[in-house]
């Protein structure tokens, strides 16, 4: 099976790295002319003269602060007046860690809007679009944490929780259109936000970085932690053609972390 995304607007965001940046060079990789979407220009401005465009597609950026949803909210309705996408990538940086305990309603709120209002914002501008051309793709990208809470990532918990049933509610609603919604449920993965919070982890632990990685690698069935390319082909064959039947799932990639069905 060849996939091929030809022709295909993406706009895949928290691009800038990790998995957001994997995924953005698969589609690119596929044919896709792919906008990049992140707080970092010297790190846009790399990656879109690296990805591949062989297929004489177009790549470009816009910089944006997920974390700001006044000013994300100007520039992404300002994007979408110039600009139409069949493929949304919803991704951005986690609210930061602790538990429900450390956590004030000023947090999740904060929380809320990062994860949830931006993702619901960007996929309301991109369905207009997709609506018209009777085809389109959303990927959210959620976490294994909203089946198996981790009580360190409280606001992460709560918030993606309400992404992925939200999704599944849109999911139904646009599938008449030959749009399809599909969320998928992070394990762990080889990315600067990992090694953060094993930083932290292992810091208030007392205990070396390298003892909390290999604890983390053990708690996995493969024994290993995730490549952010491994992302990156999943998503891919997901927006294809091929993944058209492939709706309201909650798919984990996770080498088998999840104990739940």
């Amino acid at each position: 099976m060849k996939i091929s995304l030809l022709g295909k607007n993406a706009l895949v965001g928290g691009s800038s790295k990790g998995i957001g940046e994997a995924i953005a060079r698969q589609l690119a990789e596929s044919g896709a002319n792919v906008t990049l979407m992140a707080r970092n220009e010297d790190r846009l401005k790399r990656i879109v003269s690296e990805l591949p465009s062989e297929h004489r597609q177009k790549h470009e950026y816009i910089i944006v602060d997920f974390s700001d949803f006044e000013n994300f909210k100007g520039i992404i309705t300002s994007f979408f007046k110039q600009n139409s996408v069949d493929i949304l990538v919803n991704n951005t940086q986690g609210p930061q860690a602790g538990g429900a305990l450390e956590k004030k309603v000023e947090d999740y709120q904060n929380a809320f809007d990062l994860l949830f209002k931006s993702v619901v914002l960007t996929t309301e501008l991109a369905l207009d679009n997709m609506q018209k051309k009777q085809w389109g793709r959303v990927i959210n990208v959620a976490s294994v944490s909203v089946k198996e809470p981790l009580n360190y990532l409280a606001l992460s918990n709560s918030i993606r929780a309400a992404v992925v049933t939200w999704a599944k509610s849109l999911a139904f609603d646009v599938a008449k259109d030959g749009i399809t919604v599909n969320n998928v449920l992070t394990g762990y993965f080889d990315t600067d936000r990992i090694a953060q919070l094993n930083e932290k982890k292992a810091e208030k632990m007392g205990v070396p970085f390298s003892e909390v990685r290999s604890t983390m690698e053990a708690q996995i069935p493969m024994k290993r932690i995730g490549k952010p390319a491994e992302y990156g082909y999943l998503v891919a064959f997901l927006v294809s053609e091929q993944a058209g039947y492939i709706t309201g799932t909650n798919i984990p990639i996770d080498g088998g972390l999840l104990k739940s069905l």
